[in-house]
């Protein structure tokens, strides 16, 4: 995002930078973007606060451009085709029987809400991730993003780019949960932002809860069992694995 000379330093549209990227020119009077900080959201522009029209779109060329995407609510991954973050994850198992009875499907969001992560952070989760031999999930972004999954490694180039929000999917057996939280405690020190873990399975039928809450709770860790529910009405497109 560039703020045109036109500004006239009224500085109405500072709080409206999720990541706190607006500020001062150096004489004050009028308002400039740090583009180190800035992660191409948009939401300046789209909040239409300027009085005079001072904010321009730029071309944005790969590496830079992976910012827009993944922060711009607007802006399709490429990748995958698709607006968001991530994919559907297990919000739509019922239908796509992605994840079978026994598994766990587990998400990791850097960055959110409003603090961004950079692509060096998120490295240092997946090469944790990897290390446990997980299957990451082919259709998000991040995945896309990987030179090899099985090290967790991503592109080089894009390592100092920033984004609002990047989600890494993944699922493993679920009695190995406990391994995976205990690695990415470990690693929580090494990575510079916020980040927030969600793990979702399918509930067995004749069953209250879902089986790895219990593992939770006899694992002593900390956990709050709230989130989406996928209620089991659709139809699945292929048979799901017991």
């Amino acid at each position: 995002m560039h703020i045109a000379d036109r500004c006239i330093g009224c500085r109405q549209c500072w709080p409206y930078c999720p990541v706190g990227a607006i500020g001062p020119t150096e004489d004050g009077r009028r308002s400039q973007v740090c583009l180190d900080q800035c992660v191409e959201c948009n939401t300046c522009l789209r909040a239409r606060i300027c009085p005079v029209g001072a904010f321009e779109l730029r071309p944005l060329d790969y590496p830079r451009s992976l910012r827009s995407t993944f922060s711009d609510v607007m802006s399709p991954h490429k990748s995958t085709g698709v607006l968001g973050r991530g994919t559907e994850e297990m919000k739509t198992n019922d239908v796509t029987g992605r994840l079978p009875e026994g598994r766990v499907n587990v998400s990791v969001e850097l960055g959110r809400p409003g603090i961004s992560a950079s692509f060096a952070d998120v490295q240092v989760l997946t090469r944790t991730l990897a290390g446990l031999g997980v299957h990451f999930q082919e259709e998000n972004p991040v995945t896309s993003l990987m030179t090899d999954p099985r090290s967790g490694d991503l592109r080089p180039e894009i390592l100092g780019e920033r984004v609002l929000s990047a989600l890494i999917e993944l699922d493993l057996e679920q009695d190995r949960l406990p391994a995976l939280v205990a690695a990415i405690s470990a690693a929580q020190a090494s990575v510079d932002t916020v980040f927030s873990v969600a793990a979702a399975e399918p509930i067995p039928q004749q069953e209250a809860e879902a089986p790895l809450l219990s593992l939770l709770r006899e694992q002593g860790i900390f956990h709050r069992p709230n989130g989406k529910t996928n209620v089991g009405l659709g139809k699945p497109f292929r048979e799901v694995a017991s």
